[in-house]
């Protein structure tokens, strides 16, 4: 797998900017994450197959930033567990996703 050093290295600032470690840790959890990447795609799809989705999903926050907001009251169609990186420890966290039949557009 290659990796793309430029983000890494992107990443590796932006947590060091942050403060309150040093730039080797921001610089390990940003290879942490990188190579968490691939892991977790690999999941997420597994986890869709497995609950037979085949719309677009993203989680809340995915959503979100994409300019969508989940509708109130919908449930997740299915979750992963997913590797978070970015704390420098490598722990499991429960991804839930929603589907784009889920979602509306912000109101502006």
């Amino acid at each position: 797998m290659k990796y793309n050093l430029r983000n890494i290295m992107l990443a590796a600032w932006k947590n060091y900017r942050k403060g309150g470690i040093t730039f080797g840790e921001a610089l390990h959890r940003a290879w942490l994450s990188a190579k968490a990447e691939e892991v977790n795609a690999k999941r997420i799809e597994a986890a869709k197959a497995a609950a037979g989705i085949t719309e677009e999903t993203n989680t809340w926050s995915a959503w979100k930033n994409l300019g969508y907001e989940v509708i109130h009251g919908s449930k997740a169609l299915f979750g992963a567990n997913l590797i978070w990186g970015s704390r420098g420890d490598g722990a499991i966290y429960k991804a839930r996703f929603f589907g784009r039949s889920q979602v509306q557009e912000m109101a502006t």
